[in-house]
């Protein structure tokens, strides 16, 4: 199937973006105001949106549906725009990141989606099978918007595991390259925010299986995000959460001290140019 076939253009009598958007925005019980705090915009601007009398930018609708729970349902309804499916934590996970206190994960072969460039970001996203131009420019800024997190007045901590190849493996070239593993470095300045490397000689790990997340919230359930080759599964069971946190601490303690992580990755930066 086309992405053309699987995304047809809206027949005529297809409700309006405006009209998709107001009713979403009532089931889930949120006024006009509510939903511009939760995206950052104006009451008036969610207004004249679903009035039809402004036009909704790709980046607006990207935040509306996260905050809405939506599966592509207003990405059908933008002008000239062809999406891949969107895969269901598209719409909720960014949430659940949003509202956590404390993110942990374990990448064991690329840079977490938080902490990635928006060149390497789009060196990762560009070797999807039937990737478009749009979707990967529409998929990195989705990603690099969920970053907008550690801006928050209370930003989460975030506590990163790396296997030792996801600094080794030339995602996008010497200069992008470069370019992450000197973002990374900045980022562990922050007081927030821990990365660990997990190095290659120690061999098998609990990790090997396949990279993941955990949030906790206050106010909600946690919440698991697990990568696979198909799509991302986001969980909420107790018992999953447990049993992947197990995980994690099994990793965990395979990691380099934060100090000694942060030389490796000196180290490693220094192999594509990095002084």
């Amino acid at each position: 199937m086309t992405l053309d076939e699987q995304f047809p253009p809206p027949p005529p009598e297809t409700p309006t973006y405006g009209v998709v958007l107001k009713s979403a925005r009532t089931a889930a019980g949120l006024s006009q105001v509510a939903l511009g705090n939760i995206v950052s915009c104006s009451e008036s601007l969610i207004g004249l949106v679903e009035r039809g009398q402004r036009k909704p930018t790709k980046s607006f609708t990207i935040a509306v549906e996260s905050a809405l729970g939506l599966n592509g349902d207003l990405f059908r309804l933008l002008p000239n725009t062809r999406v891949m499916s969107v895969p269901k934590w598209f719409s909720e996970w960014p949430t659940v990141e949003e509202n956590a206190h404390t993110i942990r994960t374990w990448q064991p072969l690329v840079v977490p989606g938080l902490l990635q460039t928006e060149r390497y970001a789009r060196a990762i996203l560009a070797a999807e099978p039937g990737a478009t131009e749009q979707w990967i420019e529409e998929a990195v800024e989705t990603r690099l918007r969920r970053q907008s997190v550690f801006e928050r007045n209370d930003p989460p901590m975030y506590w990163a595991l790396l296997d030792e190849c996801a600094l080794l493996r030339p995602v996008g070239g010497k200069d992008v390259m470069r370019e992450q593993l000197e973002h990374l470095l900045a980022m562990t300045e922050r007081p927030n925010i821990s990365i660990q490397v997990v190095p290659l000689d120690v061999g098998a790990t609990a990790g090997l299986l396949g990279g993941f997340t955990l949030a906790e919230s206050d106010g909600m359930p946690d919440h698991v995000y697990l990568d696979s080759a198909g799509q991302g599964t986001v969980i909420a069971r107790e018992e999953a959460v447990r049993q992947v946190s197990l995980r994690y601490d099994a990793i965990h303690k395979w990691a380099h001290p934060a100090h000694v992580s942060r030389r490796q990755v000196c180290e490693v930066a220094a192999g594509y140019g990095f002084q």
